[in-house]
């Protein structure tokens, strides 16, 4: 059960090839593997900051070293957090009805608000990892991000109905209540164990925030979630908690 757990969490929301480790078919139940999603961003974060610790060794400027980072997470999980960033933003932006944004949100153009949204969150987190600087704080800030990113999306789970019957987001289902609170309890405690204690603070009061934030903002807008939200609740807690940490630590 708990190999099945971690398989279908990187399965759901990273390219890495673990499937061949399964065993028959992918769980029907997702919600079950819920818990493992922060773990999946500690994963994602800590193969982020041991590329920027190579780029660094090898010489390469810090901005560059971020550029690159983020390339490689992006890599990793396929963009597929920022695909649903781009398709949120225009889907909520563009759209007068629910049904009309949830019509451009399955489009797989992207319009302007898709494109700023992209650009900005990008700008953000290079900007933040190369303010960072220093290879370790970069690997804190990442894992850090990443595992309290992917607990947001499990406050929308809780919090939302999906907003259509099919599709990623509703294929995970609603998560039980202990796997849900394992999940927020291993994110939060990433914080709490990595950064000193104010900032810690900050990270979990803000980047939890913004998901209560999101699910409300998302409820009015398609009432419900769908996996595009999901994954641009992922990649707005990335960009707050980047930025504490590189207010707080950076150069």
């Amino acid at each position: 059960m708990l190999l099945a757990d971690l398989l279908a969490a990187f399965m759901l929301l990273t390219r890495l090839p673990v499937g061949r480790f399964a065993r028959g078919d992918a769980p029907s139940d997702l919600g079950r593997c819920v818990w493992v999603f922060p773990l999946v961003g500690l994963t994602v974060g800590a193969l982020g900051g041991l590329l920027y610790w190579l780029m660094n060794k090898a010489g390469a400027p810090p901005l560059l070293a971020a550029a690159w980072t983020l390339a490689g997470t992006m890599a990793v999980t396929g963009a597929l957090h920022e695909d649903g960033l781009a398709d949120t933003a225009d889907g909520f932006g563009g759209g007068a009805t629910p049904a009309r944004k949830m019509e451009i949100m399955r489009d797989s153009r992207i319009g302007s608000y898709g494109a700023l949204a992209l650009l900005l969150s990008v700008i953000v987190r290079v900007a933040a990892i190369a303010a960072l600087g220093h290879p370790l704080l970069v690997m804190k800030a990442l894992v850090v991000a990443g595992m309290l990113g992917r607990s947001g999306m499990i406050v929308l789970l809780l919090g939302l109905a999906p907003a259509r019957n099919n599709g990623m987001g509703a294929s995970v289902g609603k998560p039980g209540a202990w796997r849900a609170a394992l999940g927020a309890g291993l994110a939060i405690a990433a914080p709490l164990l990595f950064l000193p204690l104010l900032p810690a603070v900050a990270t979990i009061v803000l980047g939890l925030g913004c998901s209560v934030v999101v699910m409300k903002f998302a409820h009015r807008q398609i009432g419900g979630y769908t996996g595009d939200v999901l994954g641009a609740c992922e990649v707005v807690i990335e960009c707050v908690v980047l930025t504490v940490t590189a207010s707080a630590f950076g150069r």
